[in-house]
């Protein structure tokens, strides 16, 4: 389960482009939990990828 964790920090600068709706809902979410909009964005890739190397090791 996804828990979004306090404290994450970034390393490299990109700038990425995200459809207004997504956005929001990010915002929204880092807003609620305190934390940075870009802290949320790792945390979220991070778990993603860890799920996908999940998937691959069971299947």
């Amino acid at each position: 389960m996804f828990e979004i964790q306090k404290g994450a920090g970034a390393i490299r600068v990109k700038t990425i482009r995200l459809p207004d709706e997504l956005f929001q809902h990010l915002d929204e979410l880092a807003r609620d939990n305190g934390i940075s909009m870009n802290a949320l964005i790792l945390q979220c890739c991070n778990y993603a990828l860890c799920s996908m190397e999940k998937q691959r090791q069971e299947g």
